[in-house]
């Protein structure tokens, strides 16, 4: 059964009124197939109507939702021969970064990313997508690793910020995440970073100091969620969605801003509704951005994006 965001509640009762029709039909004698059909094309009218206005919350909404693409889906939907890589050859092993080899399109490349998992059991297993500093320290040992084979990298982004724990503050969480967001910056690959959900603080840029950013065009990108702005400014996590049109966090705004450099559409409704489809199109997208560097240098490359963030704002 699909999960319905508070603001698609009439989406909600209009599915309800299909599938009740559609139920009819099946145990009666009675043709309502025009009227299914009229009740259809409302819903689909509403559903454009409703995610073409779109605010930013309503977005951060989407972005959280939990049929969401994660990064299990976009390594089934996309990568070949997938070798997961694990570890830190220090700590140990974070489950909220997964990263290995394998091939986009015929290409090798070195993947990493978030993973929030998507019930109960991986949520936990995966920390809801928040890692530690040993998992930093993964992805700047499977980064260096992909720079001595010439590997391109591609990271997807989708967490609401790093583990804020004691824990991982005494594992030198800050420390973990400027070294990781330093790798980026001094590879000599190109490296492609999509935001394919949350994109949040500390905790996205150190996968995200990147070539190319693209976005998912209902993910948020930010530099501290909503709430947690909200708390700050006006002692209540109530005006969450003030922070979010304050804070400008939409892909349309960032773009706008310079701070990323492609928005990617999404299916009508949101990835959630067609994860497929979603997976395939961003894909498509983070090949093309791959092909721009097919005749740089490591040097020229690596200049490239020092200039890009030292641009930002």
């Amino acid at each position: 059964m699909a999960t319905f965001l508070d603001f698609e509640k009439p989406l909600a009762e209009l599915d309800a009124r299909v599938a009740e029709l559609r139920q009819t039909a099946a145990v009666g004698s009675i043709n309502i197939d025009s009227e299914i059909d009229k009740l259809e094309a409302k819903a689909d009218r509403m559903l454009r109507e409703t995610y073409a206005r779109l605010t930013p919350w309503q977005k951060t909404q989407v972005a959280r939702h939990p049929e969401r693409p994660h990064f299990k889906d976009y390594v089934a939907g996309l990568i070949e021969d997938f070798m997961p890589l694990a570890g830190d050859r220090n700590f140990g092993e974070d489950q909220a970064i997964v990263g290995g080899l394998g091939k986009l399109d015929g290409r090798k490349i070195l993947l990493i990313g978030h993973e929030k998992g998507d019930d109960t059991a991986s949520r936990l297993k995966h920390n809801f997508g928040m890692a530690k500093p040993e998992g930093y320290r993964k992805a700047i040992r499977l980064m260096q690793l992909a720079d001595r084979f010439g590997l391109p990298v591609v990271t997807l982004v989708d967490t609401p910020g790093a583990f804020p724990g004691v824990q991982a503050e005494e594992r030198g969480q800050a420390e973990a995440i400027a070294r990781s967001t330093e790798q980026c910056l001094a590879l000599t690959v190109p490296i492609v970073t999509a935001v394919v959900g949350e994109g949040g603080s500390g905790g996205a840029i150190a996968l995200a100091a990147a070539n190319r950013v693209l976005m998912l065009e209902h993910s948020v990108y930010a530099v501290i969620s909503p709430e947690g702005c909200a708390s700050i400014l006006w002692r209540t996590a109530d005006r969450a969605a003030d922070a979010a049109e304050a804070m400008r966090v939409t892909a349309a705004d960032l773009k706008q801003l310079g701070v990323i450099d492609r928005v990617v559409p999404e299916p009508v409704g949101g990835a959630h509704r067609m994860p497929g489809e979603a997976v395939r199109i961003l894909g498509s997208a983070i090949s093309e951005e791959l092909q721009r560097f097919a005749a740089k240098t490591g040097e020229e490359i690596r200049r490239e994006r020092r200039a890009k963030f030292l641009a930002i704002g």
